[in-house]
């Protein structure tokens, strides 16, 4: 590998760890804890690490697609993989920010086609760079089912303690 080539994978790093960062500053906190969740949703601690590896594989995805083609070669493809990287930091500022579950899903919906989309300009370029980022695209739908399911058991985006702390308000 040369010295470029290992620049530029460890830009492709820098950049998803900047995208990673949309999880780092918003994070779930006491108001995550009170909503209702399903009973299969995977724990707390199993989110970290297979963020980090699914960053890890858009990292190299997006280096292989750069060793085809360059930056200017690839300028579609890398114009839909910043835009997938920009819907991923801002989906964790709308539903942990913003507290809005709703609108996280129609985010997420967004996130996923344009994932979708990050694969379907990649293939061609480089099939290694595409399948990389299947697992990516999986993860993401699991999530807009959590997501879905959560905005479900939490009408109006409060949680269970909110609701029941109204509630008692309301009676007094």
């Amino acid at each position: 590998m040369t010295m470029a080539s290992e620049f530029a994978l460890l830009g492709f790093i820098f950049v998803c760890f900047l995208a990673a960062m949309g999880g780092a500053l918003f994070r779930p906190g006491a108001w995550y804890e009170t909503l209702e969740r399903p009973s299969w949703r995977p724990p707390n601690w199993l989110f970290g690490p297979a963020w980090a590896v699914l960053y890890a594989m858009i990292a190299v995805s997006g280096w292989l697609v750069w060793r085809e083609v360059g930056l200017t070669g690839g300028a579609l493809a890398f114009a839909v993989y910043a835009a997938q990287l920009i819907l991923n930091f801002f989906w964790s500022a709308v539903f942990f920010g913003l507290r809005r579950i709703g609108w996280a899903l129609v985010e997420m919906a967004a996130l996923w086609l344009a994932i979708l989309a990050n694969i379907l300009v990649f293939w061609p370029i480089s099939p290694a760079a595409g399948a990389m980022l299947i697992p990516y695209l999986l993860w993401v739908s699991f999530a807009f089912t959590l997501n879905l399911a959560i905005w479900r058991l939490n009408p109006g985006g409060a949680g269970a303690a909110n609701r029941r702390n109204d509630a008692a308000g309301s009676e007094a």
